[in-house]
């Protein structure tokens, strides 16, 4: 197991990465764009990103897949952020195990991102946690159907939530909700963002700000 040795803090968010090479990363959008220009935008995402969750006050690791990329993550990003590997047979197991794992470390209140929501506000995430305060989970819809953030706090982390969900499809949200609320478990909503999975997202991001892929 990871051992925490960041500052006292019973909040941590895990950022879920995977490993910036061709045919790793986006494949809706390398089908439209090629491999070469999906990746550099990927590389962009998780360095906006980065710089976004440098601005907060929460501890964070970086989740890294496959759980073989560890140097080539560090080669990149640099050996001043705390990496854990995702375990697992597919991204709900990944997820779990990461939710348990962060919670054996100690933390009281976790919150899991993806990587390709560069705009993603820092606001969205700070009322993430506050909501953990008082609510059992949080979750934030993606209006591709899936979610872009989902938070626990440890006394009511119920791990059935990521069992049973069709990956990748336009009811992963719903879905989610559902079993969050047959454990009698009261969610927070936050506000819909968009994933960076089409041109269609692209062409959004790119009337929203500037953005650069080198």
């Amino acid at each position: 197991m990871i051992q925490r040795s960041m500052k006292m803090d019973d909040r941590c968010l895990l950022f879920f990465v995977r490993s910036p090479e061709k045919g790793n990363v986006k494949s809706r959008l390398a089908a439209a764009i090629g491999d070469e220009l999906t990746v550099k935008l990927y590389k962009s995402f998780v360095l906006q990103m980065l710089s976004t969750l440098k601005k907060g006050n929460f501890p964070f690791y970086i989740c890294f897949y496959p759980k073989d990329a560890m140097k080539n993550l560090k080669r990149w990003l640099g050996n001043q952020f705390h990496y854990i590997p995702q375990m697992g047979a597919d991204l709900g197991e990944r997820m779990r195990n990461g939710f348990t794992e962060a919670f054996q470390m100690g933390f009281k209140r976790v919150v899991l991102i993806g990587s390709d929501i560069p705009d993603l506000p820092l606001e969205f995430i700070q009322e993430a946690f506050t909501s953990l305060e008082q609510k059992d989970a949080v979750i934030g819809p993606a209006y591709d159907g899936g979610y872009y953030l989902i938070g626990f706090k440890d006394e009511t982390f119920s791990p059935q939530v990521f069992e049973g969900i069709a990956w990748g499809t336009r009811t992963v949200f719903d879905e989610t909700v559902k079993k969050i609320k047959r454990f009698r478990r009261l969610a927070h909503i936050l506000p819909y963002q968009r994933d960076m999975d089409t041109v269609e997202d692209l062409k959004y991001l790119a009337l929203k700000r500037p953005f650069n892929p080198s």
